[in-house]
C-alpha cells in the first residue's frame, strides 16, 4: 500500500478505467456465485423423488432465510414440474445456468478490457517521467552511477512492476468479492460449515505471508544485478574497439559470465519461493473441502440436517473460493517481488536535482556586454578544483584557457554551462547570476563544442538541426561549409540525409569533429566554449577543424580550452591555470616573452 500510494498520481489520469473495471469486476464477482448457486436447482429436479406442490412460504426475517430460501426452492420447482414436466424444466434451469455463465465471462472480459489501458497507461507515464528524470538530473549524478543500472530500471524494473505491483490492480476487487459473494452464499446454506472456512482463511494467510517475507530482499538482488550485466554490456559494445585490439574478450566476457551466474542464481532463489505460492494455496484449500466434506456427508446423511442439492452447491461455492485464493496468494508474492523494482524506481525518482531554477527565473535572450567569473571555488568531492578564481570576458572576445591536465580548464565550462554549481562565488552573464537565469535561456546563449564528438544514430541533417530545430536544408549546408564539412558530406550518397551511424562511426574523427562545429554554427549563439575541439585529431584533420573554428569564432564571444597552444595563439586574452588558480594571463606574445609557465608549456611542445 505504501507504494500504491506513491503510485497512485500515475493512476489518476486513467481513474474513469480504473471505475469501470471496479463496475464489471463487481458483476463479475456476483454472477461467479450465481453460477454455483443455480447448480442446485438442477440438483433440486435430477435427484429430489418428491414432486408433490408445497404451499408458497412466507418470509419471516434475517433469521430464516435459510429455511425460507430451500421452502421457495422447494415449492417454485414443484410448482414448474407439475405444469411443464422434469425435463422442460431441467432444460429452463440449463438454459439460466448458460446465461449466467455467458454474463460472468463478458463482465470478465470488460473488466480485464478497462485494466488494460490503466495498466499500460501507468506504465507509459512511468517510462515518461524516469526519462525526463533522466535528462534532467546533472552530470555529477551519472558519474556515481552506471549506464547499465539506470537502464535497467527505466526497462526491467517498469516490467516488473507491470509483471507483478500492476498485476493488484487487476484483482483489488474481482477476487476478494467473489469469496465475499461465495462466502454470504455459503453462510446462508450452512453456518456450520462456513465457520470451518472461516477459521482456515486466517491460517492459510499467515502461512503464504510467511514464506513470502524474503522475496522483497531477493527482488532486489535480481534487479542490482540485472544492472550490473547490462552496465558491463554496455561498455564493452562501446569500448569494443579497445577490448580487441588489446585481446582480452575473454576477460570481459568472464565478468560477464560471472555477473550472469549470479542473476541465474538469484532469480531460481526467487521463482522458487514464488512458485511456492500456487501449490500451498491449493494444498490448503484442498484440506479445508475435505474437512467440508467429512462434516457435510455428517450432516446430510447422519444429521439429517442439510439437503444434499443444497450439499453440493455448496461444495461448489467452496470450491470457487480456492481460484481466488490462489490468485491472492500469487499476486501477494508478485506484490513482494515488485517491492524491489517499485523501489529502485522511486529511489530514482525521488533522487535529488541540484542544478534547479529558481521559482521564478530570468529570460534571457541576448548577450549585451560580458562574462564575469567572481571569486568562484568549487571542488567536485573533496579537494578544491577552482580556487578563489577570477574571469571576466568581454562581449566579441576570445578568452583562451591553458594549463596542464587537472588545472581546471574543463571545469570552467561544466560551470559557465551549469552541468554543475559553484560551491562558493558566482558567475554572472550581464550582471545576472546564471543561477538566476532559466536554464533554457542560459544553454540558448551557449555553443558547445567538446573534445569529444558526441553524434547520434541519425542523419546528419538531424544531427545538425538539433541546434536549430526548425533550419532550413540550406541553413544545414551553409552551417557545414563554415565548419569545412562540406566537401566531404556532399561526397555522400544521400547527402545530408546520410545516416553516420552508432556515435558516428561511419566517419572520421576529423569529420565527426567538423559536423560538432557545424552544429554549434547553426544554432549561432552569442558565446561559444570550444573544449580542447582539436586535441584528440591528426595534423591534417587539425588544420581543417581549425579553420572551421575561426570561421566559427569571428564576431563571436569565444572561450576557448586549449591543448595544442597552437591552436591559440591569436586569443585576445590567454589564461594560464595551475591547480585551479591564475598563474598567468596576458596575450601570446606578452606570455612568451615572461618566460613563465606558458613559455615552458609552449616549449613543451615544441612550438615556434
Amino acid at each position: 500500500m505504501e507504494y500504491l500510494k506513491k503510485f497512485y498520481r500515475f493512476i489518476v489520469p486513467y481513474k474513469k478505467f480504473a471505475y469501470l473495471n471496479i463496475f464489471f469486476n463487481i458483476l463479475y464477482a456476483l454472477f461467479s456465485t450465481l453460477s454455483f448457486v443455480a447448480l442446485i436447482p438442477v440438483f433440486k429436479v435430477i435427484f429430489n423423488d418428491q414432486r408433490e406442490v408445497i404451499a408458497k412460504p412466507t418470509f419471516k426475517g434475517l433469521g430464516n432465510v435459510k429455511g425460507y430460501v430451500e421452502d421457495y426452492l422447494n415449492y417454485f420447482i414443484g410448482d414448474k414440474i407439475d405444469t411443464y414436466g422434469d425435463f422442460k424444466v431441467l432444460m429452463l434451469m440449463v438454459g439460466l445456468i448458460i446465461s449466467i455463465f455467458l454474463l460472468k465471462n463478458l463482465f470478465n472480459y470488460l473488466a480485464m478490457y478497462y485494466i488494460t489501458f490503466l495498466r499500460n497507461g501507468v506504465l507509459k507515464d512511468i517510462r515518461n517521467v524516469l526519462f525526463d528524470k533522466i535528462v534532467s538530473l546533472p552530470l555529477a549524478f551519472y558519474s556515481e552511477k552506471s549506464k547499465g543500472d539506470t537502464i535497467s530500471r527505466v526497462s526491467s524494473d517498469v516490467d516488473e512492476v507491470k509483471n507483478s505491483f500492476l498485476a493488484i490492480l487487476e484483482m483489488i476487487v474481482r477476487e476478494p468479492l467473489t469469496i465475499l459473494f461465495s462466502l454470504v452464499a455459503m453462510l446462508i446454506l450452512s453456518a456450520k460449515l462456513t465457520l470451518f472456512v472461516f477459521i482456515f482463511i486466517p491460517i492459510s494467510g499467515f502461512i503464504i505471508s510467511k514464506v513470502g517475507k524474503s522475496l522483497k530482499k531477493g527482488s532486489l538482488k535480481v534487479q542490482q544485478e540485472q544492472g550490473v550485466f547490462l552496465s558491463i554490456l554496455e561498455e564493452t559494445m562501446t569500448g569494443l574497439r579497445i577490448i580487441k585490439a588489446f585481446d582480452v574478450e575473454h576477460v570481459f566476457a568472464k565478468k560477464f559470465e560471472d555477473s550472469n551466474q549470479r542473476y541465474y542464481t538469484y532469480s531460481n532463489a526467487l521463482l522458487n519461493r514464488q512458485n511456492l505460492a500456487s501449490p500451498i494455496s491449493e494444498f490448503l484449500g484442498i484440506i479445508v473441502i475435505g474437512i467440508l466434506l467429512v462434516y457435510g456427508g455428517y450432516l446430510v446423511f447422519v444429521d439429517n440436517s442439510m439437503d444434499a442439492s443444497f450439499f453440493i452447491g455448496y461444495i461448489s461455492l467452496a470450491y470457487n473460493i480456492l481460484t481466488p485464493a490462489k490468485a491472492i496468494a500469487k499476486a501477494s508474492y508478485g506484490v513482494k517481488k515488485g517491492n524491489g523494482a517499485a523501489n529502485r524506481i522511486l529511489e530514482f525518482l525521488e533522487s535529488e536535482n541540484t542544478i534547479e531554477e529558481i521559482d521564478t527565473p530570468v529570460v534571457k535572450e541576448t548577450f549585451e556586454s560580458d562574462i564575469a567569473v567572481n571569486n568562484i571555488s568549487f571542488k567536485y568531492q573533496d579537494d578544491l578544483v577552482l580556487k578563489n578564481f577570477n574571469l571576466n570576458v568581454p562581449k566579441g572576445k576570445t578568452v583562451a584557457l591553458v594549463g596542464q591536465s587537472g588545472s581546471g580548464k574543463s571545469t570552467i565550462a561544466n560551470l559557465l554551462t551549469r552541468f554543475y554549481d559553484v560551491n562558493e562565488g558566482s558567475i554572472c552573464i550581464d550582471g545576472v547570476n546564471i543561477k538566476e537565469l532559466s536554464l533554457s535561456s542560459l544553454r540558448g546563449m551557449l555553443g558547445v563544442v567538446s573534445q569529444d564528438s558526441i553524434l547520434f544514430n541519425d542523419t546528419i541533417k538531424n544531427n545538425l538541426k538539433i541546434g536549430k530545430q526548425d533550419a532550413t536544408n540550406e541553413e544545414v549546408i551553409d552551417a557545414l561549409k563554415i565548419a569545412n564539412a562540406w566537401e566531404f558530406v556532399k561526397e555522400l550518397p544521400k547527402g545530408i540525409e546520410s545516416n553516420i551511424g552508432d556515435s558516428g562511426n561511419k566517419l572520421s574523427g576529423g569529420q565527426k569533429q567538423r559536423l560538432s562545429i557545424a552544429r554549434a554554427v547553426l544554432k549561432n549563439p552569442p558565446i561559444m566554449i570550444l573544449d580542447e575541439a582539436t586535441s584528440a585529431l591528426d595534423t591534417e584533420s587539425e588544420r581543417l577543424v581549425q579553420s572551421a573554428l575561426e570561421n566559427m569564432m569571428r564576431n563571436r564571444t569565444s572561450i576557448v580550452i586549449a591543448h595544442r597552444l597552437s591552436t591559440i595563439q591569436n586569443a585576445d586574452e590567454i589564461v594560464v591555470m595551475q591547480k585551479g588558480e591564475i598563474v598567468e594571463q596576458g596575450k601570446h606574445t606578452d606570455l612568451i616573452e615572461k618566460n613563465g609557465v606558458y613559455k615552458m608549456l609552449v616549449d613543451m611542445q615544441s612550438f615556434e
